[in-house]
């Protein structure tokens, strides 16, 4: 399970730090996942296991400061981390363990109900994550990789067409088609009944190869106008650019509990808008079908959630040809139980592999 992003120039070698530099700022990091406060020195010289002075404390966390992995909010003495202190956290110092068997237990027992389509199987898992997690559930996905029941062609104009495409989940997808002049209604039902008796059950992206296959071997006893129209019709759904992506989002209500400040209202709802901007989110998460295992995005590093403080942990998932075909996992504030989520959302992107493929 891979998660490591470098923090880059920046970086911070563990080498820098001492035994007890690297058990306080521990001790800090994880008083603030816990809490979402800061934490000051005479509470860390108690729970550290060595005999430090608050002042000893202070000097330690300075130190940290300086570093840039700590630093004083200006309504306390305390310490939290920064991003860069949360991603050396992460990176250097967080122990990511194995699921235990009741969460494997319960999560393979609510994802079994699902049904067998990918669209029950994903909103399944969303909701999922969102319960487990207390955050909110993502998850992305190409439009072109659900299974297809029906495409239609129905004249509109004499010059355009509406392609209807149905899936086996139920959704509807529409796009406009410019036909040539003079084209009989009978090639538009040539070209609905050739398709509708090929595609059933298959992606639109495994329809548009098997289709083009046909078509260029001269397999297909269709007229050439007939084969332009199945052409454009297929190719009217691009499979893969930024609008195919389509995002599923559950659970934001999670990101209301537990607010301790204005602030946190204020980045909750930053990050409410970033999830209205569907083709934005859909687009950056989906870079994670790029690389294998769980990737951790915190705060800035997301370029669009800068301004709401969140983190974003993603995994993909995979077809039954075993494709990437789209990504899952939790977006929340930066003070998620990485240690936790991490091992979940790389378990729900198997088991949702695992019921797509249907095995």
């Amino acid at each position: 399970m891979s998660h490591d992003i470098p923090i880059g120039t920046n970086r911070v070698g563990l080498a820098q730090l001492s035994d007890r530099s690297r058990e306080i700022f521990r001790q800090i990091v994880e008083s603030y996942l816990a809490t979402g406060e800061p934490v000051g020195s005479r509470n860390i010289s108690r729970l550290i296991g060595m005999s430090l002075s608050p002042a000893s404390v202070r000097n330690v966390m300075s130190d940290l400061e300086a570093l840039g992995l700590v630093y004083a909010p200006h309504t306390s003495a305390g310490r939290l981390p920064t991003e860069l202190g949360l991603r050396f956290f992460v990176d250097a110092l967080m122990q990511v363990g194995d699921l235990n068997d009741r969460d494997r237990r319960t999560m393979d027992a609510q994802l079994s109900t699902a049904g067998t389509t990918v669209e029950g199987v994903l909103t399944e898992a969303t909701g999922l994550l969102s319960g487990l997690t207390r955050a909110a559930g993502v998850v992305v996905t190409a439009k072109s990789n659900y299974r297809l029941k029906h495409i239609e062609f129905v004249r509109l104009e004499p010059e355009r067409a509406l392609v209807v495409m149905v899936s086996e989940d139920g959704q509807v997808e529409n796009r406009i088609l410019q036909v040539p002049v003079g084209l009989p209604t009978s090639a538009l039902t040539e070209a609905t009944n050739f398709l509708n008796s090929r595609i059933r059950g298959k992606t639109l992206a495994d329809a548009r190869t098997e289709m083009e296959a046909t078509l260029e071997t001269g397999r297909a006893e269709l007229d050439q106008l007939t084969q332009k129209i199945i052409a454009a019709g297929l190719a009217s759904w691009s499979g893969g650019a930024k609008d195919d992506r389509k995002l599923i989002v559950r659970g934001q209500a999670n990101l209301l509990e537990d607010l301790h400040a204005l602030e946190d209202l204020e980045r909750v709802r930053l990050l409410f808008d970033d999830l209205e901007t569907h083709r934005d989110v859909a687009d950056l998460l989906g870079r994670a079908e790029l690389a294998e295992g769980v990737r951790i995005y915190i705060g800035s590093e997301n370029k669009l959630f800068s301004m709401s403080g969140s983190s974003t942990i993603v995994a993909p998932y995979s077809d039954r040809q075993g494709q990437i075909v789209g990504v899952i996992g939790v977006i929340g504030p930066t003070r998620l139980n990485y240690a936790r989520v991490i091992p979940m959302v790389d378990y729900t992107a198997k088991l949702v592999s695992r019921l797509i493929d249907g095995s």
